[in-house]
């Protein structure tokens, strides 16, 4: 009985998509259950308004390398991390590639707050541009809404490292939460959404002196962005990075009530186009020989810049960092690029946890899989 439930259930979530019933916004994609969420993953722009990000009519090669042997019941890990894609690059080339769930290789997955990472390099790119001065400047300098504010006097190194110092709830099971609540809201007129909600916040601590993880202050970058570029994050991307580094297919990233990109989450990404961003990064921020994001910037954005209460780790700009210099980006349910410059090893994984957070089972299990993929690298290269 419960499997023939959960087939109708299925049936019935697919045939409301396709009409695009608005019943799927009724409530925040934070409790939608885990079969509900297999099928919106891979169709959000059917939910949601997005923007697209065009690829490029020169797609970067993906060359199979020799098959990497790990040395685990990968099926097994497959299952029980509830994988929905995963590869691998070693020296940017494929030597592990996998699907699941309903997934393949021509379709794309939410990538909730992997998408910050992304935000923080367009940020990198913006300075290369000369669109933003400095991440020393105030955040008031491109947002003067912000002024009389929490946020009067915090730079923007601050906000990329979540050391604001104002206060917010980042509680994913908790509805009453502002991370839940932030969709919810109804932004003032003519104010960009995350700029209507963010300003109303209260201090917590002074700036610089403590990290907490806020979503919110993401899509503050966003705007940031979007004042200093002058045009929507998802055309500064495409322009930037997805086409001038070949990215094979569009993405699409969802746009809040404000119409604009939802800089800390929910962009839609093919898996081989999350490898090629984690290569990117892994190459230097170039695209055609061209640095698109300057050096210094993505050397400081990949190490440690804040204490985050975790030995061994660390936030930079919008990355999360270990002391081996390895560093990732990382979303709820499952979501992940980690990169280790050493090995020249991307692995690039979406997915679909029961749970937005697991750090007792899942989240070491995941771990425990990237310790395995660098020691069968360093067992090829005879170390």
């Amino acid at each position: 009985m419960k499997l023939i439930s959960l087939i109708a259930g299925l049936a019935c979530w697919t045939t409301a998509l396709q009409a695009q019933d608005p019943s799927w916004r009724a409530e925040s994609s934070l409790f939608w259950p885990l079969e509900k969420r297999d099928i919106a993953y891979r169709n959000i722009e059917k939910i949601y308004p997005t923007n697209t990000v065009r690829a490029s009519k020169k797609v970067k090669r993906l060359d199979l390398g020799a098959p990497l042997t790990i040395g685990i019941d990968l099926d097994a890990y497959v299952r029980n991390q509830y994988v929905a894609g995963l590869i691998i690059l070693h020296r940017g080339k494929v030597v592990l590639e996998k699907y699941s769930r309903g997934y393949n290789a021509r379709g794309r997955w939410l990538s909730q707050s992997v998408a910050k990472s992304v935000t923080s390099m367009l940020v990198g790119a913006a300075i290369q541009d000369g669109a933003i001065a400095s991440v020393e400047d105030p955040i008031t300098k491109y947002l003067p809404e912000l002024k009389g504010s929490a946020y009067d006097g915090v730079t923007l190194r601050q906000v990329l490292t979540m050391t604001s110092g104002v206060k917010w709830n980042e509680d994913y099971t908790d509805p009453k939460s502002d991370v839940a609540q932030y969709s919810r809201q109804e932004p003032e007129a003519g104010l960009d959404m995350a700029v209507s909600y963010m300003r109303k916040l209260p201090r917590e601590e002074p700036p610089g002196t403590k990290w907490a993880y806020k979503t919110g202050e993401t899509h503050l970058i966003g705007a940031v962005l979007r004042k200093a570029t002058g045009k929507s994050l998802a055309e500064y991307l495409s322009e930037k990075i997805w086409q001038p580094y070949g990215m094979e297919q569009d993405a699409v990233w969802q746009l809040s009530k404000s119409d604009t990109e939802m800089s800390g989450c929910c962009m839609a990404i093919s898996l081989r186009d999350y490898s090629r961003f984690g290569q990117f990064v892994l190459e230097g921020g170039k695209a055609r020989g061209k640095q698109v994001v300057p050096q210094q910037y993505l050397l400081d954005a990949t190490r440690k810049q804040a204490e985050i209460g975790v030995e061994g780790r660390g936030y930079g700009f919008q990355w999360w960092t270990l002391d081996d210099g390895t560093f990732y980006a990382t979303g709820i349910f499952g979501q992940n690029i980690f990169i280790d410059p050493k090995r020249q090893l991307v692995i690039a994984a979406s997915g679909n946890w029961p749970v937005a957070t697991d750090r007792l089972k899942l989240q070491p299990a995941r771990f425990e899989f990237i310790k395995s993929v660098q020691a069968a690298l360093d067992r090829l290269n005879g170390r």
